[in-house]
């Protein structure tokens, strides 16, 4: 019987027998006896099973209590309870379950069950219901004609709309509710509060709000054990109150938006295990009453806005195996009572500002197994005693700390996987015992001042996944076989003194996908074995001493997206194919001979030398022969060298006369070239003479405010002029970038204040007439998403830019940046940026004139204003930081650009061409999009924002991309096409990229009414 004829049969059985017990009440026993095998059959024929796990379940049986996963109740032969968990079921929750009137308990938990559940609202005697992770969906009924309901479990399934008023309204015998992890929303039923025996509480992972008196209700429940509200939209205070909560063992408040102090009588509940107040918004100091928690395990206070000293009763807490109080403001000095914390195994106390040392008294923590000090004020020497204990993790970057790295213990060499010590001030030998950590994946101890060789020991580091050594004062050579390890994945050696080659076997790091070897004194050629290096996606190579050619081999290196070379000695030919055919002047300039028509100077190629005959071996070979026979020999020898020399003079001497010839025309026409522009700029400064009525000021050491009577009449911009150092040290420094410092200053009409960048030194800014051309240019673009420029001040020593002040500041500070107490970027401003930023663009690239691409596209250049409406900034002074002959700037400047920079560029290089522009347009909307950052390091890895979307949207989850702190507010219609827009605009090829003016276009469809499928091809 097919699957289809069983289930029309078995719903025609259904509805007959329904029709029977309807006209013949209880009077057929046989049939109520049926009513269970009938009613299994019924909801069987809704599932699939592809197990056959219910082949037992026979339609002709007259019981069920023989079948597989049923049980009954002996007496009355009736089934009580249905457990098919984890069955890999498929189906719906069909009426057949509602033949079971007397079901007690029924778990499907860990299937793939869809639809709703609102069958089940009517089997009056269910004691226990867990339908845990499965799909199940839409609204979740009312339970409260259940009365007898004491266990009730939802987790994990995609339930959403609200919960109604009349939900809770019979749960005098529920005990255990869970509803997390599904979509549900709006405010809690007040009804809640009825369920006096609730001993178990978790409504975590969803979009439930609420006020004070919402969390104050929830302290009614006096025989509460377990409390979950964590990762909801809560918010407000705690009152006071939860002292009432006698029982309550475990508290789970992170992931929301709470605010104001600590409750005091929190630290009142003797029993309390477990408490996570994490990821919210409280502030002030600890409250003393929490020292009483001497029962305490897990304590987690992190990413708040919590102040004051470091507890010193921490050491009262002995209990304590999880002590986490990252992300807050505490100051003051580690107490050497955290000592009597001997059941410590996770200490994360990162990103406070807690000074002084480190105590010894940790020694005494001999289970710790993560210590995270990052990010504080500890000075100071590391304790000896804590690399005796088996420690797993240890982060102690970015503190004060000095003297040596001690050399460890037995005990560590097998525990530790995580070592980071960089932004400290070390010194001495970095111990050759490093190459004892067997199961090492991550050391860092870069930006120290240890002045000593890399260890050998290195090599021995099999599991070694991030090597990180840069700016480390390190000196000698790289080991031979520092790459030993088949699983290094980055190795960043970089800004050190390092010299000798660069050693073959560095192309046995099959794994190794970042190799930056930049700014050391690194010579000989780059090894063959580099091509070897399949995965490797960047290479740093610049400003070394390396010479020779490039291996052609390099070419085939399909993953390499970003190189630099510059600043070495290569020569030759740019290996054929891969990233070498699009590679960026800047990549490639200040080497002696690369052949590159991106590059002015010599072209050397290393060519075989021409075969040349002495002359001298003709008649040599005959030794035998008499005087005459010699002389004869001698005379057609010298015969023969005369008329060579003769060939060679003549050559000469025509090469002599044709480089005379060309040194004198390239002379004369750099002569005309002069007198023309010497012409063209006296012409010019006739033309702006002649349109202004006071004249093109060029007086260097004067404010110049273009369009405005400032300049003159402004006490400030008078007091400015006259000592423009000492203005600055009085104003306010509001950023740093690429470019220069940046600082807030009234000198604007009525002191209206102004931005002033204080320029980095460029040829191009020595010459005052030069500067003032650029500046008047760049103050013509006037458009509502660019910042206007207003004006500058010169000197040979100093040049500064004077723009308009945009007073919310950048997008860096709004994305990433966000203090916890600050509202996240609505998708209605994310959006908003989006499209002015590239309608900004579009103009600097389609209309202004000059066409001037922006060079530096990236957050912090990114303003808003009053209504997070964007403004450009820095664009055009990319030209105001190169020389005249147009070789770009030191690209060091350009490093905190990586990520944004196209594909065929190398990381920190800039050319003329608007398609970079675009590209960095399209990192930009994946990060506003997303929350992330271009590209993350993790502890073993570094993931490139633009490859994870694009893999993500091949895979069909690229909504899983979406910052998740947007909260469901966007539309999905908007949201999918403009993430598709921003993987075209980061195409691998340049010319699939669609330009500004296209782009703004296609943003104004996807945010109209119309249907937006343009966006399907992309």
């Amino acid at each position: 019987m097919s699957d289809q004829t069983r289930k029309r049969v078995s719903c025609t059985l259904f509805l007959a027998l329904t029709l029977i017990s309807l006209i013949n009440g209880d009077d057929i026993n046989s049939i109520q006896l049926n009513d269970d095998v009938l009613g299994l059959i019924v909801f069987k024929s809704d599932l699939q099973d592809p197990s056959s796990h219910l082949s037992s379940w026979n339609e002709d049986d007259n019981s069920p209590c023989s079948w597989s996963y049923v049980k009954c109740n002996p007496k009355t032969s009736r089934v009580t309870e249905l457990s098919l968990n984890g069955l890999s079921l498929t189906g719906k929750i069909g009426r057949g379950i509602q033949k079971l009137q007397h079901l007690k308990v029924l778990s499907l938990s860990n299937n793939n069950f869809t639809g709703n559940i609102i069958a089940l609202s009517k089997n009056n005697n269910l004691k226990k219901l867990d339908l845990s992770n499965n799909n199940l969906s839409g609204s979740i009924p009312s339970f409260g004609s259940i009365s007898s309901l004491q266990y009730l479990d939802l987790t994990g399934n995609s339930f959403s709309g609200t919960l109604s008023d009349e939900f809770f309204n019979n749960c005098s015998s529920l005990r255990f509710l869970s509803l997390s992890q599904n979509n549900l929303q709006g405010q809690i039923p007040s009804t809640l509060f009825q369920c006096s025996v609730l001993n178990s509480l978790n409504l975590s992972s969803n979009g439930f709000s609420g006020n004070p008196s919402f969390v104050s209700g929830l302290w009614t429940l006096q025989r509460l054990r377990t409390l979950d509200l964590s990762f909801n939209a809560l918010s407000g205070s705690i009152p006071l109150g939860i002292l009432s909560l006698h029982n309550l063992k475990e508290l789970h408040l992170q992931g929301n938006q709470f605010s104001g102090s600590l409750p005091s009588d929190i630290g009142l509940c003797p029993h309390l295990n477990r408490v996570d107040l994490s990821f919210n918004r409280f502030s002030g100091e600890l409250p003393r009453t929490l020292q009483k928690l001497s029962s305490l395990t897990h304590f987690d206070l992190s990413n708040n806005l919590l102040s004051g000293e470091f507890p010193a009763w921490i050491g009262d807490l002995n209990g304590l195996v999880h002590l986490d109080f990252s992300s807050n403001g505490l100051t003051g000095k580690l107490p050497s009572s955290v000592g009597n914390l001997r059941s410590l195994k996770d200490l994360i106390l990162s990103k406070n500002n807690i000074s002084g040392e480190i105590p010894e008294s940790l020694e005494s923590c001999k289970e710790l197994e993560i210590i995270q000090l990052k990010g504080n004020g500890f000075t100071g020497s590391i304790p000896d005693g804590l690399f005796d204990l088996g420690l797993q993790e240890m982060d102690f970057s970015g503190n004060g700390l000095t003297g040596l790295i001690p050399r460890g213990s037995s005990r560590l060499f097998e525990s530790l996987t995580m070592l980071d010590l960089s932004r400290n001030s070390l010194n001495g030998n970095i111990p050759g015992e490093v190459g004892l950590f067997i199961h090492l994946r991550y050391l860092n101890l870069s930006w120290n001042n240890f002045n000593t060789r890399v260890p050998p020991e290195i090599e021995f580091l099999q599991n070694l996944t991030v090597l990180d050594l840069r700016n480390s004062a390190l000196i000698g050579s790289i080991p031979a076989d520092i790459c030993e390890s088949q699983s290094l994945q980055i190795l960043q050696l970089d800004g050190n003194s390092l010299t000798g080659s660069i050693p073959e076997g560095i192309g046995n790091c099959s794994s190794l996908k970042l190799l930056s070897l930049s700014h050391n004194n690194i010579t000989g050629p780059i090894p063959k074995s580099l091509s070897n290096l399949e995965q490797l996606k960047i290479l740093k190579l610049e400003v070394n001493k390396l010479s020779g050619e490039i291996p052609k081999e390099l070419g085939e290196l399909q993953n390499l997206l970003l190189v630099n070379i510059s600043f070495n000695r290569l020569i030759g030919r740019l290996p054929d194919g891969g990233v070498f055919q699009s590679l960026d002047q800047s990549a490639l300039q200040g080497n002696l001979g690369i052949c590159s028509p991106l590059l002015r100077g010599p072209c050397t190629l290393n060519v075989p030398k021409p075969l040349v005959i002495n002359p001298n071996s003709y008649g040599n070979g005959n030794n035998n022969e008499g005087t005459n026979g010699n002389r004869a020999s001698n005379s057609s020898g010298k015969s023969h060298r005369g008329m060579f020399l003769s060939v060679s003079v003549i050559v000469a001497i025509s090469a002599a006369i044709l480089i005379f010839s060309g040194v004198v025309v390239i002379t004369l026409l750099n002569a005309t070239v002069r007198r023309r522009l010497a012409f063209v700029d006296n012409a010019l400064e006739s033309i702006f003479s002649g349109s202004s009525k006071s004249g093109r000021s060029l007086v260097m050491g004067k404010l110049v405010l273009l369009n405005s009577r400032s300049s003159r009449s402004s006490s400030s911009s008078q007091e400015f002029a006259r000592n423009p150092e000492s203005l600055l040290n009085k104003a306010s420094r509001i950023g740093e970038g690429v470019f220069g410092t940046v600082y807030k200053a009234p000198l604007g009409d009525q002191g209206r204040n102004l931005a002033v960048k204080k320029l980095v030194p460029s040829p191009i800014l020595e010459n005052l007439e030069d500067f003032d051309r650029e500046i008047r240019i760049l103050a013509k673009a006037k458009h509502a998403n660019l910042v206007s420029i207003k004006g500058y001040y010169w000197t040979p020593e100093m040049q500064l830019l004077v723009s308009e002040y945009i007073p919310n500041g950048n997008l860096q500070s709004k994305l990433h940046e966000r203090e916890p107490s600050t509202p996240a970027l609505s998708w209605d401003a994310r959006y908003r940026i989006i499209l002015g930023t590239a309608k900004g663009l579009a103009y600097l690239h389609h209309t202004f004139r000059p066409p001037t691409v922006h060079f530096n596209l990236k957050p912090t250049n990114i303003l808003l204003d009053e209504k997070y409406n964007p403004k450009i900034s820095d664009f055009g002074l990319s030209r105001l930081l190169t020389t005249q002959d147009g070789n770009t700037m030191n690209n060091n400047r350009f490093q905190n650009a990586l990520g944004y920079v196209a594909p065929e560029l190398e990381c920190q290089n800039l050319r003329v061409n608007e398609k970079c522009d675009v590209y960095g347009f399209g990192v930009l909307i994946l990060e506003l999009v997303t929350g992330r950052r271009p590209v993350e390091y993790g502890e073993d890895s570094f993931v490139i924002l633009s490859d994870h979307v694009r893999v993500m949207l091949e895979q069909g989850n690229v909504l899983e991309c979406i910052d998740p702190v947007m909260e469901q507010e966007y539309s999905e219609d908007e949201v999918l096409p403009v993430l598709k827009l921003a993987l075209v605009c980061t195409s691998q090829i340049p010319s699939n990229r669609p330009t500004m003016a296209e782009i703004v276009q296609i943003l104004q469809v996807i945010n109209s009414p119309v249907p937006h499928r343009m966006m399907d091809s992309f």
